[in-house]
């Protein structure tokens, strides 16, 4: 089962409660709610997804694989019981890629380095690299009653599931696994789940910086 089974199920029923417009989104959307980057889902389930960064085990030390197996096996014993890794692969986006190089040209004085570069960048526009892949790696768990939370609130759930990925950074990190914190865990989530509903319009169709205050806004949640 993978991230989108997990938050979806496995057929899409359309519905015409809650609230919803007859066949929008809205209607067969499992997802009632985003807050501290935590999927809160209609029916009441609390999921949390973590992208990380990968090290490649092969490149270190017999030694160092070693303590990388040990440290995450020391993670597994205290884990959530239920948890997925997912990796995603994605086509190579080299927009910032070009964009980067653009401004090495600008700034290059030497004739013959500004030629290459350009050349370069001419070369990746006509899809030299249009087959190069990407991959993307995530951790995804959901709150269980054992956790214990603080209380029954949304706000102690929440807090209960942000221990835990403090938990997992600290003992992946000793893994040389880098656990990502983006500024903005909300925008974060709502990327990921409008380019795994969407995977080819979100390829060329990009959700501007601050979206999830702005669809927030719009639907009154602020208000409440």
């Amino acid at each position: 089962m993978n991230v989108k089974e997990l938050i979806f199920g496995g057929a899409v029923k359309a519905s015409a409660g809650d609230g919803a417009y007859r066949d929008s989104i809205q209607a067969w959307l499992p997802i009632k709610n985003i807050r501290g980057g935590v999927v809160i889902t209609r029916d009441n389930r609390f999921i949390k997804i973590l992208e990380v960064l990968p090290v490649n085990t092969y490149l270190k030390s017999a030694n160092d694989r070693q303590n990388i197996i040990a440290s995450y096996a020391a993670w597994l014993k205290i884990a959530p019981d239920n948890f997925q890794l997912e990796a995603r692969a994605l086509p190579a986006d080299t927009a910032d890629y070009v964009e980067r190089m653009k401004g090495f040209a600008e700034q290059e004085e030497n004739e013959s380095c500004r030629e290459m570069i350009e050349d370069n960048i001419a070369q990746i526009g006509q899809g030299v690299a249009s087959d190069a892949i990407r991959h993307r790696f995530f951790l995804i768990f959901q709150y269980e009653a054992h956790m214990k939370s603080k209380g029954h609130s949304v706000a102690a759930i929440i807090q209960r599931l942000n221990e835990e990925v403090d938990t997992a950074r600290r003992y992946l990190d000793v893994c040389e696994l880098e656990v990502l914190e983006p500024r903005y865990t909300d925008d974060f989530v709502l990327k990921l789940l409008y380019e795994i509903i969407n995977k080819r319009t979100s390829r060329r169709v990009k959700l501007p910086e601050g979206v999830f205050d702005m669809t927030t806004v719009v639907h009154g949640i602020y208000e409440e």
